[in-house]
């Protein structure tokens, strides 16, 4: 403290907001050769009508676990219901490792999808385990629907990761776009 003033001294310091260093640019989700492979690849049209298709598989099997559980009507259909929906997933995965190895040049695991697959194999393992519990008969019927929407669960968050990892792409798309081009005349 300055004591002919009652101020603390700076001189020779920064002051805290100047301390942190600016936030470094995030690279884009895909290199140009990255981009052009995704846009040329049928796998990605593949990938983006099989993405709805799961979601609404998804949502009328939720809607039918839920009636079973609160009603106890239609455990049948509820449950297979949950085996299809898991089916659309494997498919989704097989097809997305696909997508993954043509873009990227790895089967999963990519960079710029890392966190994504890592979510994906938790995914996997809950709609697995529901598969094993149900043929092998190691859970009750509540249990089973238990088991189906901890699975459900972890879909929809694995999802979401799926669906900001989309808009990203389409934000550096559009920075992309808007970013002047060197050595090109207006």
């Amino acid at each position: 403290m300055d004591r002919t003033q009652g101020t603390r001294r700076t001189e020779g310091r920064q002051p805290l907001a100047a301390a942190a260093p600016p936030k470094a640019a995030r690279a884009p989700l895909y290199t140009p050769a990255e981009r052009q492979r995704r846009d040329t690849s049928p796998w990605t049209l593949v990938q983006g009508v099989l993405a709805p298709v799961q979601f609404v598989v998804f949502l009328v099997s939720l809607a039918l676990v839920l009636r079973w559980l609160a009603t106890g009507q239609g455990y049948e259909i509820a449950t297979a219901s949950v085996v299809v929906k898991t089916l659309t997933l494997y498919t989704i995965m097989v097809t997305g490792c696909i997508w993954e190895k043509v873009v990227f040049g790895r089967w999963l695991f990519a960079p710029a999808f890392f966190w994504e697959d890592v979510f994906s194999m938790g995914v996997l393992a809950l709609h697995t385990a529901y598969l094993v519990a149900l043929a092998s008969g190691a859970l009750d019927a509540r249990a089973l629907m238990g088991l189906a929407l901890a699975a459900y669960a972890s879909y929809v968050i694995n999802a979401t990761q799926f669906v900001l990892k989309l808009r990203t792409a389409r934000l550096d798309e559009a920075g992309r776009r808007a970013a002047p081009t060197v050595g090109v005349a207006a």
